[in-house]
């Protein structure tokens, strides 16, 4: 059996190839079967059928590149179905409430009828508990929905006991972005090794510009690249159920250094992702840890300047370089009270069909430059969404994230400890043991 990084390796690869044609081809986009998924609309609902209203909640919300696109396909089903009123409740990503939002409205009745979330460790405790149904049979039922897939997509989104209970729109890759006029205007070299790192960051930091735009509080993507680079994709896939991979502490031991250096704002502590995001955008930092979805929210100034390479490899340990953090790792759920609700079902299903057909899907990816999870062509994208689509696809390995291997209190306390760790406050060893600990608590 494929590893799930060899699959996603796969499908990012074929992927890579589609946009690669689509660079070349006009507007008109296909689907896998040919069919112009430009013009694709939601069948039109019945006359005089009864009103319904649904409730959506996703992270379509804020500056999201995709946050009109998604709106756009809304506003599309509505039209052909002018009985259904659709709550469109939204929250950034990069607001961490909208995790506390979800798990809330899951645990105490009030589930949105569908839930664009996580897929993995993330929505164990809502799966675990029968709140959204598995998807398997209406997938099979309908093989114009299922074809619609790049297969790749659907396998990805599978649970630990085999369901499917999420149906994705758009993949991501994640890596280290950088402005590269800022490193030409220093005589800088890319940064694709860890000297070049650092030299880079003493350089930039001596030159008083922000060398990597991070916050300690979301560190998300901080930590990921940096326990990735150290422990390289085997050790960072077994998360931290059984025993702790030592190369976890190195990562952290990295981003002291990097700190030590002057590689972060001096307002890290404070910041949240949005305002390293802004820095960035501003031209006043000169790389930035970040996802696809990112590019979109940039000054077109910075975004036509900026490249992306994989975080480089940390000293003594075991990482290629050359591994990445990507795949498909969010998709909408049906909730299982709208599921056995019988005036709400049969549209409920087809309001999901209808965000995750080819149409849907092309619109999103063409909106923040994801990878997308169906057989379709997304022109007029800028060069460092094809570099990043080019990195993808020349990577040694592609690995989820690490908050889909660990539980959310784990997770939560690894992101506390990097700041406690960059202040001596914590050794690196103290801060994995810690998160050892609160991960054995939190997980069976």
């Amino acid at each position: 059996m494929l590893k799930k990084s060899s699959m996603i390796l796969m499908s990012v690869m074929l992927l890579f190839a589609t946009f690669l044609a689509a660079c070349g081809g006009g507007g008109t986009s296909s689907s896998g079967d040919g069919g112009d998924t430009g013009t694709e609309t939601p069948p039109v609902a019945e006359e005089n059928a009864p009103p319904v209203k649904l409730r959506v909640f996703s992270t379509f919300g804020g500056t999201d590149a995709a946050r009109e696109a998604f709106q756009s396909a809304l506003d599309e089903f509505t039209a052909s179905h002018p009985n259904v009123t659709i709550e469109n409740d939204t929250m950034s990503a990069n607001d961490d409430g909208f995790r506390t939002k979800v798990n809330t409205d899951m645990n105490s009745g009030n589930e949105p009828d569908l839930l664009f979330y996580f897929i993995g460790a993330d929505a164990e405790g809502f799966v675990n508990a029968g709140k959204v149904v598995p998807l398997n049979d209406l997938l099979e039922e309908d093989a114009e929905w299922k074809g619609g897939f790049i297969p790749d997509a659907l396998e990805l989104a599978r649970q630990e006991d085999g369901n499917i209970y999420a149906v994705p729109l758009t993949g991501f890759y994640e890596g280290l972005f950088v402005n590269k006029k800022i490193f030409e205007d220093h005589g800088l070299e890319l940064p694709t090794d860890w000297d070049k790192l650092t030299t880079a960051v003493k350089t930039l930091s001596e030159n008083g510009i922000i060398p990597l735009s991070v916050p300690f509080d979301q560190s998300h993507y901080l930590i990921e690249h940096a326990v990735l680079s150290a422990a390289g994709p085997e050790g960072q896939n077994k998360g931290l159920k059984d025993e702790v991979d030592p190369n976890w502490e190195k990562g952290y031991a990295a981003i002291k250094e990097l700190y030590d250096l002057g590689a972060f704002p001096k307002d890290a502590a404070t910041i949240d992702l949005s305002m390293a995001g802004n820095y960035y955008s501003e031209g006043l930092a000169a790389m930035i840890l970040e996802g696809s979805w990112a590019i979109g929210g940039w000054n077109e100034d910075v975004r036509d300047q900026t490249t992306v390479v994989p975080f480089p490899a940390v000293p003594g340990g075991v990482g290629s370089g050359n591994d990445i953090v990507g795949g498909f790792g969010t998709g909408f759920y049906l909730s299982k009270a709208t599921y056995d609700d019988a005036a709400k079902k049969d549209t409920a299903v087809a309001l999901m069909k209808h965000l995750t057909s080819p149409a849907s899907i092309q619109k999103i990816a063409t909106a923040n430059g994801g990878t997308p999870a169906a057989d379709v062509e997304v022109t007029g994208l800028p060069q460092v969404a094809l570099d990043g689509f080019s990195m993808a696809a020349k990577a040694a390995s592609i690995s989820s994230p690490i908050d889909s291997k660990v539980a959310q209190e784990t997770f939560g306390n690894l992101r506390a400890s990097v700041y406690a760790v960059i202040q001596g406050e914590k050794t690196p060893t103290e801060a994995i043991a810690d998160a050892k600990k609160v991960e054995d608590d939190n997980r069976p």
